[in-house]
């Protein structure tokens, strides 16, 4: 891919990655003032201001690094928004409540974008091959660059979803594993938290439960063209 290429590229993907994150984030923080905990408002977290959200190595340069690289993912992350579980009005379940909050965000935005795509498609089916092109290095004008920035918007925010929704804490299924769980397997899982990151780093990168590849990317793609044909 040329330079144009590239840049045309990183275009496309920085948008729908920003407003991923952002809006991934601010849910948290929004569901955690409902349940009791202003502290994320108080720091002006609940808010779609991407600025507020975004980690310079984890938003910005990682996922550039892999896009640069042609890696088959994106892989990332923003600044966790505070909460306070001590102040939320039930604390064991509000967590689970905070947790799905974010993961839910991106589900919504997926098939609002997954919606978009159906309606640009029935204006100008001719414009349905560009969601099956193996590259996005060419400009195919004004109307095919939202497609695809739309269909970008799909696979990230299901890719974020379905990432979080992995049942290892930190990540948002743990905690809402954790929130629903008895108190003895409860705590039993949430001592998994301080380990949490290394794992993550051996499923992603090594995948030897075969997580990755044999169950995340076929969903994704699964529900990819589902909510984006129908």
């Amino acid at each position: 891919m040329d330079l144009t290429g590239t840049l045309y590229t990183i275009a496309l993907v920085a948008l729908p990655l920003l407003l991923a994150i952002t809006l991934h984030e601010a849910a948290h923080g929004w569901m955690a003032d409902r349940k009791g905990d202003d502290t994320a408002r108080m720091l002006g977290r609940v808010t779609m201001n991407p600025v507020r959200h975004i980690d310079p190595f984890g938003s910005i340069i990682l996922p550039l690094m892999l896009l640069l690289m042609n890696a088959p993912f994106l892989f990332g992350w923003a600044k966790p928004v505070p909460v306070a579980f001590h102040r939320l009005r039930n604390p064991k379940t509000d967590m689970a409540w905070v947790a799905a909050a974010g993961p839910g965000a991106n589900l919504i935005l997926a098939v609002l974008s997954g919606l978009l795509v159906q309606l640009i498609l029935t204006a100008k089916p001719e414009l349905t091959p560009l969601l099956w092109q193996g590259s996005m290095g060419s400009a195919p004008g004004l109307l095919g660059a939202l497609l695809l920035m739309l269909k970008v918007s799909v696979q990230i925010n299901l890719l974020l979803m379905l990432f979080n929704l992995l049942p290892i804490p930190p990540l948002d299924g743990g905690r809402i594993v954790v929130g629903l769980l008895p108190r003895g397997p409860s705590m039993a899982l949430s001592r998994v938290e301080p380990y949490g990151m290394v794992i993550l780093v051996v499923v992603v990168f090594m995948d030897p439960l075969g997580i990755m590849g044999g169950v995340l990317w076929p969903l994704i793609g699964q529900l990819s063209a589902l909510l984006l044909l129908g």
